[in-house]
């Protein structure tokens, strides 16, 4: 019977683990139906803010996965949205070329700063005692915030103005935008905000698997095959009946 929980646990862990690392895809790709290869580097970006901000500028490791981490990795994400997604949308074989071009160079930036050599953060949880055996805490963790997570993504996304407007603009950016919100907002917001999970997913991976430059050629195929495979389906898409009447904020 401990076995058997045991066993229970690993593999919960492991569904917990493609859950968390692929639900910022299922927002970009999902919603936004944009192919973001540089998906698996801004989960390697997000697992190096996080052992920065936790090894050399001494922030707790739970502020610096939690908080850090998705917050630089979202801004990035807005400002990659901007510069280079904007003008590349209904395009999604420039779009590809592009974002595998940024992974290329995001990985090299990252080999040039930090080397080849796997860095890491230490479990912040302790093991747990499960009659003659034991478990990761760390991995009961995982199981539980990858529930709050998709829970909170969404409520997020079916009950508040932002997830209101963010679902209408995917759906009909036009008749949004004649309801007064702003489509270049929502987009970037919205990108942003699949940008902020992946940092959160690399973050929350660091001191499971460590972080080297390379580490998203081994979690992009994961992702992908996740949102393909019904990730994406969880997401509210249905148009909800306040779309066609509701004033949208100017975002």
């Amino acid at each position: 019977m401990e076995l058997s929980i045991i066993y229970s646990i690993e593999v919960l862990n492991a569904i917990a683990v493609l859950v968390i690392m692929s639900l910022g895809l299922a927002v970009v790709f999902g919603m936004m139906k944009i192919v973001n290869m540089a998906h698996g580097e801004f989960m390697m970006l997000g697992g190096y803010s996080a052992i920065l901000a936790t090894n050399h500028f001494g922030v707790p490791i739970w502020i610096s996965m939690l908080v850090i981490a998705p917050a630089s990795v979202g801004i990035f994400g807005m400002v990659i949205e901007r510069v280079i997604i904007r003008h590349l949308y209904g395009r999604m074989i420039d779009t590809m070329l592009a974002t595998w071009g940024l992974s290329l160079a995001l990985i090299g930036a990252a080999t040039m700063l930090f080397g080849n050599t796997t860095l890491g953060i230490s479990s912040p949880l302790p093991s747990v005692n499960i009659g003659r055996y034991s478990t990761s805490g760390y991995s009961l963790f995982m199981i539980v915030f990858a529930l709050c997570l998709v829970g909170a993504l969404w409520l997020l996304l079916r009950f508040t103005t932002l997830g209101l407007c963010a679902r209408a603009t995917m759906q009909n950016a036009r008749m949004a935008a004649a309801l007064g919100s702003n489509p270049g907002k929502i987009y970037s917001l919205t990108f942003g905000l699949g940008a902020a999970l992946s940092g959160l997913g690399g973050a929350l991976l660091a001191p499971i698997t460590g972080v080297i430059p390379t580490i998203g050629v081994s979690f992009i195929a994961k992702a992908f095959i996740t949102v393909i495979g019904g990730a994406a389906r969880s997401l509210p898409e249905r148009s909800h009946p306040l779309l066609s009447l509701a004033p949208f904020p100017n975002w």
